[in-house]
């Protein structure tokens, strides 16, 4: 036995992706038998577009098959610039482009580049469950801003100014919002811009990565309201959501020169460029036709409607019109406290999952993983067969709660 044992106070101190904790319970029950309908993953269920498998199948059969840059092919960062620019209004030099194994990589190494040991970083309440552990991994303190269902859960300059000192370092921005689906409208970003003219060392880390898939109204990011904060944030998107590339692994980060250089020289030493074939698949679906993802847009459209009408039928749940993503993120306070038909009392979100999981075969995700222990995150990237069935399982077992 080592003497002080073989794992790291790090590693020790993380928590795992609650997402995917409850998708693997989820497929554990399916492959015993149970009948499960997972409402959890964080992923379109639809099939990467067809011109875009083509390019990767191009690529390989071309012998496109070595290293690329560490920082992502020249061909693609020119195209995210020119996509960043004609779609976004924002203008970056590919020098300002680092592509990665997935949004979620280019967030970590973003905050690796940035955060001290000791420095805070800003992260509105709920929130994607690797926020604050990615900002602990760097040596930082995540520092949570609760908002309100009242607001959507979007954060009001107010609470944004209450968590903000002189040890602030960082915001986390995520919009449309997971788990929320939520969407800051200009006049919100403005607002919160505001606040952050009076910190001007705070960085702000803008997570655009559902920027696809929003339903009443226009993409806006942070920079589209206050252009002028350019030189401190770093946006990160990817091709997972919008093209339903989840497993080719592909994002990347946008943001001041300094800051690229920095994940850069972190990239090459942890990972170094993503798979060149992905990288193809990635510049396919940037120079190609856009239509695969507006049907599928139009599709999550009509199961968010379906799904919100449905859950706001059930007694005692409350849920708001997300305008983006492909989350809900309903209140069920009402059902904290009662019990279950074996006596057991369901004290916590992640109580109520597990029940709805165990005893009615529905998947979700508990609020507590988000810090919010008064909702549940359901994903409606599922089929409308399944999204009925599973609304009706739920209201099952909701019933019998006493």
């Amino acid at each position: 036995m080592m003497k002080n044992g073989m794992i790291s106070k790090l590693a020790k101190n993380i928590s795992p992706s609650e997402t995917l904790k409850i998708s693997a319970k989820a497929k554990e029950l399916a492959r015993s038998g149970a009948s499960i309908i997972s409402l959890s993953a964080g992923e379109p269920d639809f099939k990467t577009p067809a011109h875009i498998c083509n390019a990767a199948i191009t690529a390989i059969t071309d012998g496109f098959h070595g290293y690329t840059m560490n920082t992502g092919m020249p061909e693609l960062r020119e195209a995210i610039c020119k996509k960043l620019l004609q779609e976004n209004r924002l203008r970056f030099e590919p020098s300002q482009i680092v592509v990665s194994n997935g949004a979620k990589q280019s967030i970590g190494f973003a905050l690796l580049a940035t955060i001290d040991p000791g420095d805070e970083v800003v992260i509105p309440a709920p929130y994607w469950v690797s926020y604050p552990e990615m900002v602990k991994m760097a040596g930082g303190v995540p520092v949570v801003a609760k908002t309100l269902f009242n607001n959507n859960y979007k954060l009001t300059p107010k609470q944004l100014d209450d968590s903000l000192n002189e040890k602030t370092k960082g915001l986390i921005l995520c919009s449309p919002s997971n788990p929320t689906g939520a969407c800051y409208t200009r006049k919100e970003l403005k607002e919160l811009a505001d606040v952050l003219d009076n910190y001007p060392d705070v960085l702000i880390f803008s997570d655009e990565i559902y920027e696809y898939i929003v339903f009443d109204e226009e993409h806006t990011g942070i920079l589209n309201a206050a252009p002028h904060l350019i030189d401190r944030t770093v946006v990160i998107n990817g091709f997972s959501k919008g093209f339903a590339m989840t497993g080719w692994r592909l994002g990347y980060m946008a943001g001041p020169q300094e800051i690229a250089n920095a994940v850069a020289k972190i990239q090459s030493q942890e990972t170094s460029a993503p798979s060149s074939i992905s990288q193809k698949a990635g510049l396919a679906a940037y120079t190609g036709t856009m239509k695969p993802v507006e049907e599928m847009r139009e599709s999550f459209k009509k199961r968010r409607d379906y799904i919100v009408a449905a859950l706001k039928s059930i007694e005692g749940i409350k849920c708001f019109v997300p305008s983006g993503a492909f989350y809900v993120f309903p209140d069920i306070h009402a059902f904290l406290g009662l019990k279950t038909p074996e006596g057991v009392t369901i004290e916590t979100s992640t109580d109520l999952s597990l029940y709805l999981l165990e005893q009615q075969g529905v998947a979700v995700v508990p609020g507590d993983a988000f810090g919010e222990p008064d909702g549940i995150r359901l994903s409606y990237a599922a089929s409308m067969d399944d999204l009925k069935e599973a609304i009706q399982r739920i209201k099952d077992g909701l019933s019998s709660l006493s």
